[in-house]
């Protein structure tokens, strides 16, 4: 049992370790766009399914109310937590469309669009991204393994080298925890 624990842990560590010292100029530049974006009073718009949908409301959570630091909220909206539009998009139409129809209805030029999928195959993301895509808005991918059929629809992917879906969600929380924190730091303390 205790093996178990140290062993999740140290995966835990050494995955984030391995993905930061990837990513680091990615995430630079991811940062760069999402300061861009908020200053021009542009918003994210973020979706994914089950831990994913969860990890979005987080992240939106955090640019809303606040991270760090007081600051003035920034505009993040999950796709995740309207359940009248989730539900009657999937009566009305497909599961698959939820997150498009959303983004068609809420996308304003100049916004962002993060997708979270630990596999990159999930068919309402995809079609979430299309929709971003067809709308000329910025994509972001956070996902694990190859990426799927997502990879070919981002502007920017983040891989987590993993195909355990817990290590591959660490990560991607991680990961936006560092997006907050740099954008505050962008934003408010003047970098």
């Amino acid at each position: 049992m205790d093996q178990i624990i140290r062993e999740a842990f140290i995966d835990s560590a050494d995955i984030k370790r391995k993905f930061a010292e990837a990513n680091e100029s990615k995430i630079e530049e991811v940062v760069g766009e999402i300061v861009e974006a908020f200053k021009r009073g542009n918003k994210l718009l973020l979706f994914g399914n089950g831990g994913s949908a969860a990890d979005c409301q987080h992240i939106a959570a955090e640019f809303v109310n606040r991270f760090k630091i007081e600051r003035p909220p920034l505009p993040a909206i999950a796709l995740t937590t309207d359940t009248s539009i989730i539900t009657s998009i999937g009566n009305d139409y497909d599961f698959s469309d939820i997150f498009a129809k959303q983004i068609k209805a809420l996308a304003a030029e100049g916004d962002i669009v993060i997708a979270i999928s630990t596999s990159g195959n999930s068919p309402n993301v995809l079609k979430g991204m299309e929709a971003g895509k067809k709308l000329d808005l910025l994509t972001i991918l956070f996902s694990g393994g190859n990426g799927g059929k997502a990879l070919e629809l981002s502007d920017y992917t983040f891989l987590v080298p993993s195909g355990d879906t817990p290590r591959i969600q660490e990560v991607h929380i991680t990961l936006a925890h560092v997006l907050c924190e740099m954008v505050d730091f962008k934003l408010f303390k003047g970098a």
